[in-house]
């Protein structure tokens, strides 16, 4: 059935061939994000639960992270297919299909998504949207479901896997751009210093969080020799959190890096 709860969830496709400022979809994304809420509110499962993390909040950071003429960036993405990978319920990719008429594949590993991609699925149905859902191990010899994106969302998720090099580099193969985000490090546990140096740090299954599926955390100089070696060129960078002494295991001590980045090899 429809959403009916508002004209934002049942989408605007807002830029009407029109230049769209980054302040104008931001508002447009939390006025989304309250919409959203109240329905999952409305309909909330018996037999699951939502992902609990606030994944639109993200619309802040991208904020933090576009300048110049990349906070037009949205333009260039309107009207094409997207892939939110890792994305939870999906709600990004939702918003991305109702306010700038983007074609959504939501991609994610239903063994570690929190409900397995039912969220993604129920919001599917109860929206009346065309999102399409992929259960997808990118940690497996994978294959994306189109042969081209105009972007790829990849927020949150480089740290939990085994192997980010390829990963990285398949997408660059697929898609023009790339949002990214992940957990970096200034200094090692005992110390070290290694934000200048081109390094990852291998965590314990119990050191960050007791999260057996958190892997890699790299320093901003291996992060971005990662980009290049994948075949990405960094357009926009910034970091949140602990910006100062940051380590991949105290969670006082916790920096994130946001980049866009453009694929030098995209067909």
């Amino acid at each position: 059935m429809g959403c009916g709860v508002g004209h934002d969830l049942a989408g605007t496709h807002g830029l009407d061939g029109n230049h769209m400022d980054f302040e104008t979809l931001r508002e447009r994304a939390l006025a989304f994000r309250e919409d959203l809420l109240a329905r999952k509110d409305e309909i909330a499962p018996s037999d699951f639960g939502w992902y609990p993390y606030d994944t639109m909040a993200n619309i802040f950071h991208l904020d933090a992270l576009l300048s110049g003429p990349q906070r037009q960036v949205f333009d260039r993405i309107a009207g094409t297919r997207i892939a939110d990978i890792g994305a939870a319920d999906g709600d990004f990719g939702f918003f991305l299909e109702a306010e700038l008429g983007c074609q959504v594949d939501v991609i994610d590993n239903a063994p570690t998504n929190f409900n397995g991609l039912r969220g993604a699925r129920r919001l599917v149905a109860e929206l009346d949207s065309k999102v399409q859902v992929h259960e997808i191990d990118l940690d497996a010899q994978f294959e994306l479901p189109a042969e081209h994106y105009g972007a790829v969302f990849f927020l949150g998720l480089l740290y939990h896997l085994k192997n980010p090099f390829f990963v990285l580099e398949r997408l660059a193969e697929r898609a023009d751009l790339c949002f990214v985000s992940t957990r970096i490090a200034q200094l090692t546990p005992d110390g070290t210093r290694i934000q200048q140096q081109p390094v990852a740090y291998l965590l314990d299954p119990t050191e960050a969080n007791n999260d057996a599926t958190n892997f890699w955390i790299f320093s901003e100089a291996g992060l971005r020799r990662l980009f290049d070696r994948t075949g990405w060129e960094v357009v926009d960078f910034t970091t949140v959190g602990c910006t100062q002494d940051s380590n991949p295991s105290a969670q006082d001590r916790d920096e994130r890096a946001f980049a866009l980045l453009r694929s030098k090899k995209a067909r």
